[in-house]
C-alpha cells in the first residue's frame, strides 16, 4: 500500500547566519540549492532560535518548551524521557521517523553507537536513526565513538583527523584553527552526513510517511573546509565585520572578545563561506534522491540552523550571545501547499515544533510555549508574534520588531532600537526605562504562560 500523507524533509545546520545564503545579495557565498528551494515556498526573515547554544535550542525544537522552563541553559543536558517530543508525536501517528547527523538530545554522553542508534534516540522519538557526531566530538577521540568516527577509523583517516583537532584545540577553535580540513571532500563529516540522507530516502519504503531529520555539523567552528571549497573563496572580498564598541556593553560580553585583524576576519569569513557551500552541495544531492522517488509532491522541506554566527562582529565569534548575528536564523518551508513569499513575521525556532505536527494533522499539543505558524504558509496570515524570546545562562531577551531587551544574569540591561540602531552600538537602557520594564514583564509572562510538563 502507497503512503498518501505528506512527508517532512527537514534539513538543519550548525551555526549558519541567517543572511549567507546567495539569494539574499548581501555575502559572496554561492548556494544554488537553497537558492532554489527558496523560490518555491516561504523564506523567513525573522526566525530566531530560542537559544543561541547547540543543546538548549534544539531541546526547544525537539519538545515546544522554552529552555528556561526545561532548566536547559548549557550543553551538560539530558533532555527527559518524560518530555514529549514532537519527533513521538509523529511516530505515534505512524510516521517513520529517522535521522541523519547530530541530535545533541544527550551530549553529556559522548559515546553514539557505532551506527548511531544508541537506545535513547529511539526514546526520544526516532525509529530509523543515524545519529552522527558533531565535529569537535568527533575529532575528540582515537576510537570510534560514532557512525562517523568509525568511518574514518575504516578509511585509517581517524588518527590523522584526531590529531589535527588537537592542534587546532590547543590553538583555539577559531582565528588560528580556520585552515584547511587535512580530509578530502568525500571524506568531510558533511559529506559523509549528506550521502547517508541520500541513502536513506533512496531506500525508504513509501507505505508509511515519513519524517527525516538531516542535521549537518557544519558550518560550526573550527571552520575548516576541504580545500576542494575554500580554494573557491581564495580571493573573494567580504563584508567587514561591525566594529567592537564596549560602551553600553556588559563586562562578560567584553570578555568574549577576541582580537583578529581585517585581514584575518576576512579569511575566517571565507573558510566559513566554504564550509556552507559544501552543505549546499549536499542539499542539492539529498533534493535529487527526493525527486527520484518522486516524493517531492508529497513532501515538506524545510531549511533553518540552530543559531547563528557572530563572525567577528562587535570583536566576538561563534555564538552565546543575545545579538542578531547569534540570534537570528534562516528559515524556509517549502512545497506545493506553501505559497511563494518572503515573511519578516517574528518566528521562534521551536514554532516549527507544533508547525510541522499541524501540517502532518496532528491535533495541538497542550501545555508548551511554541505556537503553530501554518496560516502564514498558507498565506492566511502575515504576522505572527507580537515578540520572541531567547535566553541562555548569561542572559535573558526580548525583541519586538522594533526594539531587543537584554537582561543580564548580573542586572546589566540593554536596550535597541533595531530599526534606528540595526548594529545594536546604542544601549538605550537609561533613556528609556519603562519600556525596560514592560519587556521584562513580557518574558515574565511567557515563563508563567504554560503549566510545567514535569
Amino acid at each position: 500500500m502507497k503512503n498518501t500523507k505528506l512527508n517532512f524533509l527537514f534539513i538543519m545546520d550548525d551555526q549558519h547566519r541567517s543572511e549567507y545564503l546567495g539569494f539574499y545579495g548581501k555575502v559572496p557565498v554561492n548556494t544554488p540549492n537553497l537558492d532554489r528551494l527558496s523560490s518555491r515556498g516561504t523564506v523567513f526573515t525573522n526566525c530566531f532560535t530560542n537559544s543561541p547554544l547547540c543543546v538548549p535550542a534544539r531541546a526547544g525544537l525537539a519538545s515546544g518548551l522554552l529552555p528556561d522552563r526545561l532548566g536547559c541553559l548549557d550543553n551538560h543536558y539530558f533532555l527527559p524521557a518524560s518530555v514529549k517530543t514532537y519527533y513521538q508525536r509523529l511516530r505515534d501517528y505512524g510516521y517513520r521517523v529517522g535521522c541523519a547527523g547530530k541530535l545533541d538530545l544527550a551530549k553529556p554522553d559522548h559515546y553514539n553507537g557505532i551506527t548511531g542508534d544508541r537506545p535513547c534516540v529511539f526514546t526520544a522519538g526516532f525509529t530509523h536513526p543515524v545519529e552522527c557526531e558533531g565535529k569537535m566530538h568527533a575529532g575528540s577521540s582515537l576510537l570510534p565513538i560514532g557512525p562517523y568516527t568509525n568511518y574514518l577509523k575504516e578509511k585509517n583517516l581517524l588518527e590523522k583527523f584526531y590529531h589535527d583537532y588537537r592542534k587546532r584545540e590547543s590553538k583555539g577553535w577559531i582565528k588560528e584553527a580556520s585552515q584547511d580540513s587535512v580530509l578530502d571532500t568525500e571524506d568531510f563529516e558533511d559529506s559523509y552526513i549528506g550521502r547517508r540522507a541520500a541513502e536513506w530516502i533512496n531506500n525508504i519504503p513509501d507505505d508509511f510517511p515519513w519524517h527525516l531529520l538531516v542535521s549537518f555539523a557544519g558550518p560550526h567552528d573550527p571552520f575548516d573546509p576541504p580545500k576542494e571549497y575554500s580554494q573557491k573563496y581564495m580571493n573573494v572580498k567580504m563584508p567587514p565585520a561591525l566594529a567592537p564598541k564596549s560602551s553600553g556593553k556588559p563586562e562578560w560580553i567584553q570578555k568574549f572578545s577576541q582580537k583578529t585583524s581585517a585581514a584575518e576576519t576576512e579569511q575566517i569569513r571565507r573558510q566559513y563561506c566554504a564550509a556552507i557551500e559544501l552543505i549546499d552541495f549536499q542539499i542539492g544531492m539529498i533534493l535529487e534522491s527526493l525527486e527520484i522517488r518522486g516524493m517531492q509532491d508529497n513532501t515538506y522541506i524545510i531549511f533553518t540552523s540552530d543559531h547563528g554566527e557572530m563572525l567577528g562582529d562587535h570583536g566576538l565569534f561563534t555564538k552565546h550571545v543575545p545579538y542578531e548575528a547569534s540570534i537570528r536564523v534562516p528559515l524556509i518551508i517549502s512545497s506545493p501547499n506553501v505559497k511563494k513569499q518572503k515573511s519578516d513575521a517574528l518566528i521562534e525556532l521551536s514554532d516549527l515544533n507544533p508547525a510541522l505536527c499541524e501540517l502532518a494533522g496532528l491535533p495541538p499539543q497542550e501545555n508548551i510555549d511554541a505556537e503553530s505558524f501554518v496560516q502564514i504558509l498558507t498565506g492566511a496570515e502575515i504576522k505572527h508574534r507580537e515578540t520572541v524570546v531567547t535566553s541562555l545562562r548569561p542572559f535573558h531577551a526580548v525583541r519586538s520588531h522594533e526594539y531587543k531587551y537584554i537582561k543580564s544574569f548580573n542586572g546589566f540591561i540593554e536596550l535597541y532600537n533595531l530599526k534606528n540602531d540595526p548594529a545594536e552600538f546604542y544601549n538605550l537602557a537609561d533613556q528609556e526605562k519603562n519600556l525596560c520594564l514592560e519587556m521584562e514583564k513580557i518574558y515574565k509572562q511567557r515563563l508563567l504562560g504554560c503549566k510545567w510538563q514535569y
